[in-house]
């Protein structure tokens, strides 16, 4: 088994096609199905089943595959971790954050890293959730990934800020006029919700702050993008959670910004499955530079007292 081998299986399976997959690979179909067969032979059965128009796994290359991906990953991760060590300023640096974060802070950070690194190429994933962050980093898909702070992570953790989470209300509303408010003071107003929104013990976050007030939230529209909620809230169709990072980008100074008391915060870090050397650990210091550490540990969502607020 090659890791050549592999990559030439997840090529085909990403196609669903040998010959779509022939010519991405440039090599000949002929030579392909050769190796697919080679490989097949080392694990003891079949990985693809050939079908009159295309391909699809067997339960042994589904069993396969997420091995084999991560297998390429990890590969192309040493290549770009020896090139750094190596002092090599070419290259590239992949990272993955969640969508609010992708949206309300790494277009800076990025230009800076390419004002300092310009022949470094970064790719950026983005993800909807932590959880879907945390498990495609220990796929391998990327160096690096930011987001909040992961309970148990077994590689690196490296804090480098926090996330202050924040309430949006059009201009006529009639908290409008205060710096904050009480969740019980929202118990009759209707909310924009997002998919993207953290789960805590089980549950969606507001509804699980909600509840330990003493409410259930009363949703208006649900949303796919958080800065598709905020930009709703900003037009009085319902009061938004969202970070206060990604509320200046959304609607900018067009709706009004309340501070729920006690303050919601959560820990924001970059986490690996290895420790980041090279460009990745230049990456990591500008975030820390950029984006000032935490005066001290702050909890997630999930550390939430029971009245439903969060630990200023």
């Amino acid at each position: 088994m090659s890791l050549r081998q592999m990559e030439y299986f997840l090529t085909v399976v990403e196609e669903a096609s040998f010959t779509r997959a022939a010519e991405l690979l440039h090599v000949t179909q002929p030579a392909l199905s050769h190796q697919i067969k080679a490989l097949e032979r080392s694990v003891g059965g079949a990985l693809l089943e050939r079908l009159p128009r295309g391909v699809r796994l067997t339960p042994m290359g589904r069993a396969f595959r997420p091995h084999a991906e991560l297998a390429v990953r990890s590969a192309a991760q040493a290549r770009r971790a020896a090139r750094a060590a190596a002092g090599a300023e070419g290259g590239e640096l992949h990272v993955a954050a969640v969508h609010s974060l992708a949206v309300g802070v790494l277009p800076d950070v990025f230009a800076r890293w390419r004002a300092a690194h310009p022949r470094v190429l970064l790719h950026l994933h983005e993800y909807a959730t932590s959880e879907a962050l945390e498990e495609q980093i220990e796929r391998g898909t990327a160096d690096l990934a930011v987001g909040p702070a992961p309970d148990g992570w077994p590689g690196t953790v490296v804090p480098v800020g926090e996330e202050d989470i924040v309430l949006v209300v059009p201009f006529d509303d009639r908290f409008a006029g205060r710096a904050t408010v009480t969740l019980p003071e929202l118990a009759d107003r209707p909310w924009v919700r997002c998919a993207m929104e953290p789960v805590v013990h089980g549950e969606r976050f507001l509804d699980w702050a909600c509840g330990r007030a003493g409410f259930t939230p009363r949703t208006a529209v649900f949303t796919e993008h958080t800065s598709t909620a905020v930009r709703m809230a900003a037009a009085g169709v319902g009061v938004c959670a969202a970070p206060a990072h990604l509320v200046r980008d959304a609607v900018g100074g067009g709706c009004v910004v309340l501070t729920p008391d006690p303050a919601w915060r959560r820990t924001l870090a970059v986490f690996s499955r290895l420790p980041p050397t090279g460009a990745a650990e230049r990456f990591v210091d500008l975030l820390r530079t950029a984006w000032p550490r935490p005066r001290a540990p702050l909890p997630a969502y999930e550390d939430c007292p029971e009245d439903g607020s969060a630990v200023a």
